[in-house]
């Protein structure tokens, strides 16, 4: 554990919240999986990214004055016998950093003690269950002893709007961590792909959860401690179910494959999806809408670089795929009309429903405001042609170097009247990792093929 990334950011922490602020963060708690087991421990990204503590059970506490406070489990050599090392409050400072450390035990004993004196209490609103009504305990147990020169906060923050900026921009040893992930994650891929068309070409009945099966020997293989969200792996139709999950679904000879599927490693998520035919070979119709995925993804890939909008990687994908519908015949011009008319009239949203991108860190859908923040007054009402809702509009963020982001340009053609049976029933994704640099942007995920000629060589090996 390097202290001095998780010190540097609990100081810059205790500088947004002014002198004489206090910042109350709890990890996740522990959740029943059923009966007496728990579901696999993962602790809370905005706790663990000020302490690199994995424990469960802490909380930490910063103040304007730059000291931190854990409180964690004391150690407990009986239940260390069942459930693991403890670091316990005694060698917690030495081994995080930190300037003191109690019980978690003591919690309700400090607080008020803590949050003397101070002008604003900081926590993450409507995050953690309960910590609302924990926080006006504390509160009303100070405000009872005024009348011996007790200090109570007057103003409550939410400390997600400060961790959210800090977190957004990733420092060079985050960037490493998630090339790293990527890598791992490329890995998987390559490995799903090769297996499908190696047991097609034997003659072996292929599931989806064969090809999960892969995925995550891969993580695990190499130190990923675990997917960073639920894979997908969707064959033939079932790639058209955006959030479908690996089940039991047979991988056909000649029909496509969807996984979307990254791993998590130390914290940090990848996400990457690649489709690809389950034979290792595209049919044409296949293949036709595919390139026009990978061109809609060129086109945001160029768009992503620093100085630039969120939302015009975006904007780029669903003018190239626009088009592209139109040339396929997806969408019929004498219906829809032009280009300028698809878009406006978001007559692509049949075929393309989600947006090009999002934030990727420490969580897979990563924190971090989409609006820029320094614009926010800025608005606009529209109307939905789709909805015929009134939206309002703010600015986009500004890109900035550091930011990481998601690519993912699709396709998603089910029957329909009017919509050319060679296309039915394909789903169609190609997603990479993006970090935002001073020239562009680096995609850290394409250790995995993306071409599609490439995808059809490393499928024959």
């Amino acid at each position: 554990m390097n202290q001095a990334i998780y010190q540097a950011r609990r100081t810059e922490l205790a500088r947004r919240i002014g002198p004489q602020g206090i910042a109350i963060l709890p990890t996740a708690p522990e959740q029943q999986r059923n009966r007496d087991a728990d579901f696999l421990f993962r602790h809370d990204s905005y706790f663990y990214y000020l302490s690199g503590f994995a424990e469960p059970k802490a909380w930490l506490v910063v103040t304007g004055d730059g000291r931190s406070t854990l409180f964690c489990n004391p150690k407990d050599v009986e239940r260390e016998i069942w459930d693991g090392f403890r670091a316990g409050p005694e060698a917690a400072p030495a081994l995080l950093g930190v300037d003191a450390a109690f019980s978690v035990n003591d919690l309700d004993a400090q607080m008020p003690r803590l949050l003397d004196g101070r002008d604003a209490v900081w926590f993450p609103f409507a995050t953690h269950q309960g910590l609302e009504s924990r926080v006006d305990g504390w509160l009303g147990s100070l405000r009872s002893r005024v009348r011996f020169g007790a200090l109570t906060p007057e103003t409550q923050r939410d400390l997600c709007g400060a961790l959210d900026e800090m977190r957004l921009v990733k420092d060079v040893h985050e960037q490493a961590t998630m090339r790293r992930a990527a890598q791992i994650s490329a890995g998987a891929h390559i490995r799903a792909m090769r297996l499908s068309a190696q047991m097609l070409r034997e003659g072996k009945e292929v599931r989806e959860y064969h090809l999960d099966a892969e995925l995550l020997h891969e993580f695990r293989r190499h130190g990923s401690q675990y997917p960073a969200y639920g894979s997908i792996v969707a064959a033939g139709a079932n790639a058209c179910v955006l959030h479908y999950r690996a089940d039991e679904g047979l991988v056909r000879d000649g029909e496509l494959v969807l996984i979307d599927a990254g791993c998590e490693l130390d914290g940090y998520a990848s996400d990457i999806t690649r489709t690809f035919p389950a034979n290792g070979k595209f049919s044409g119709p296949q293949r036709a809408l595919y390139d026009l995925v990978l061109a809609s993804q060129a086109a945001a890939v160029a768009a992503t670089q620093a100085g630039a909008r969120f939302t015009d990687p975006h904007e780029a994908t669903v003018k190239v795929l626009s088009q592209g519908m139109l040339d396929l015949g997806l969408l019929d011009k004498n219906k829809v009309g032009s280009l300028e008319d698809v878009i406006e009239k978001r007559a692509y949203f049949q075929f393309y429903m989600h947006r090009t991108g999002h934030w990727l860190g420490m969580d897979v859908h990563d924190c971090g405001a989409y609006t820029e923040p320094s614009e926010i007054g800025n608005k606009t009402e529209r109307r939905d042609a789709l909805t015929g809702e009134t939206l309002i509009s703010r600015p986009a963020r500004i890109l900035r170097p550091g930011m990481v982001l998601t690519i993912e340009p699709g396709l998603y053609v089910r029957p329909a009247e009017g919509v050319p049976e060679q296309f039915h029933h394909i789903g169609i994704r190609i997603e990479d990792d993006a970090i935002v640099t001073d020239s562009g942007c680096e995609l850290i995920s394409r250790d995995v093929p993306v071409d599609a000629d490439a995808i059809e060589a490393l499928m024959r090996g």
